[in-house]
């Protein structure tokens, strides 16, 4: 049985949640609507028509929900800024508001003894700016570099430790092509412009906290998915390799200074050219000092020549009878290892952490009791497959749960329970599950 000190005394645990997810006050305390906010509101939209108008009450509950983490015997809380909450229109007017909640959240975790980890971006764009355009319109750079620096010029004083985006490849993909997240905007030529105005941002970011953050330790964090072929036949082979350059590759290549990937995929060939001059390359190019990485599940890949562009289908892991979360999702702890490898082996990769990883289960409420054994055996499994990686040389430094506590998980709204907490939406009752006392007996706080 693996134990928190195989990883080392200075290695960090932690917690990670989401503004939009969690802090409610939507609408209240000079907050604007973010495209969130907008899309929710949509009808059919959101499972059950869910939207994260109160969610949790972090807004109101914070002092509650971070003693918690310490509770569960987290040393890191790792929380997004909502940008409609600093800025209201996404530019122009401050709300004092807003800036001085992040203060009195940031102080709640040093009272506790915590290490804030301050995410600029967890995909809640100020409705306003979606309205010019959003990711598509060459201005968002302008507004959110402005953003970066007030909360550096802020926040930069206490708050040491930074993480530009979260998931750009989720966002642009699910918000800016499918059209299943907000924006809910559809097509190809949406996505790649937001693409590249998301990856100027994710390095002009980092150059900004770079510049008025002394001392400062800058990453940002990539979803990943190792990605098998079902077959090891030549359309499998090379359908699994045009997944591979979106998934893993498209936003972690131009951060190192190699450009957008394209060697696999005619189509990014022609995306990468158009934006390989000396300027965009270098613009793209930034140093960071550790890249996040979350990790939920693997894809297995078949050719299917009657999907567009991609001509890649999804094997979904319940038809090939593989074990999977509550949200279909494929428990594979060696594919884990598998993919923090893989980005290890990029050389200018300095350090890993976990910033997200955990599953979604049908959790079993017995008056005060919340049983999760399914949550507690993936963890086991994952921290083994991380331990193994690192005993290997991999630098990872840390490892964040997602999440503290049950939250509006997107499109999924409420149905989906991801947290080592129980939250009873109605009551805004926290009740630990069986996986947060696990946790707390694996670091050693019980």
């Amino acid at each position: 049985m693996i134990k928190a000190s195989d990883f080392g005394d200075d290695f960090l645990w932690g917690v990670a949640v989401a503004a939009a997810q969690i802090e409610g006050a939507s609408e209240s305390y000079g907050k604007g609507p973010s495209i969130w906010d907008t899309f929710s509101k949509r009808a059919g939209k959101i499972k059950k028509g869910h939207q994260p108008t109160h969610t949790c009450d972090f807004y109101h509950k914070y002092k509650e929900d971070i003693a918690l983490v310490k509770t569960l015997g987290f040393s890191v809380f790792r929380f997004s800024i909502a940008w409609s909450r600093i800025l209201p229109y996404g530019k122009g007017i401050i709300n004092k508001e807003g800036i001085l909640f992040y203060h009195r959240v940031i102080d709640e975790c040093f009272l506790n003894g915590l290490i804030p980890y301050v995410t600029l971006y967890h995909w809640d764009l100020p409705d306003a700016l979606e309205d010019e355009g959003g990711w598509n319109a060459y201005s968002i750079n302008d507004s959110f570099n402005n953003f970066v620096s007030i909360c550096a010029k802020e926040y930069g004083d206490k708050v040491k430790n930074w993480i530009v985006l979260n998931e750009p490849f989720g966002f642009t993909s699910l918000g800016y092509m499918l059209g299943v997240h907000a924006p809910g905007k559809t097509g190809l030529t949406n996505f790649f412009s937001a693409v590249h105005h998301t990856a100027i941002a994710q390095a002009d970011g980092g150059r900004i906290l770079r510049a008025l953050v002394p001392n400062a330790n800058i990453g940002t964090s990539f979803s990943c998915s190792e990605v098998i072929p079902y077959t090891q036949s030549d359309a499998d082979v090379t359908a699994a390799k045009r997944i591979d350059c979106l998934m893993n590759r498209l936003f972690i290549e131009p951060a190192l200074g190699m450009g957008y990937p394209g060697a696999d995929w005619d189509l990014m060939e022609k995306f990468s050219i158009q934006h390989s001059t000396w300027r965009h390359t270098e613009r793209l190019t930034f140093d960071f000092d550790f890249i996040g990485l979350q990790n939920y599940f693997p894809l297995t890949i078949k050719y299917n020549a009657f999907i567009p562009v991609l001509q890649a289908w999804e094997v979904k892991a319940k038809s090939r009878k593989k074990p999977h979360t509550a949200m279909g999702w494929e428990i594979n702890a060696d594919s884990f290892y598998n993919i923090i490898k893989q980005f290890a082996s990029y050389p200018g990769v300095k350090k890993i952490m976990i910033t997200e990883n955990g599953a979604a289960y049908h959790d079993k409420v017995l008056g005060n009791h919340v049983h999760d054994p399914e949550r507690i055996a993936y963890f086991q499994l994952y921290l083994a497959a991380l331990l193994k990686a690192k005993s290997e040389g991999v630098n990872i430094t840390g490892y964040m749960a997602w999440t503290l506590m049950d939250n509006f998980e997107w499109a999924e709204g409420f149905n989906a329970r991801f947290g080592l907490v129980h939250t009873d939406f109605k009551t805004q009752r926290r009740t630990i599950k069986d996986s947060g006392f696990w946790f707390q007996k694996f670091l050693h706080k019980i």
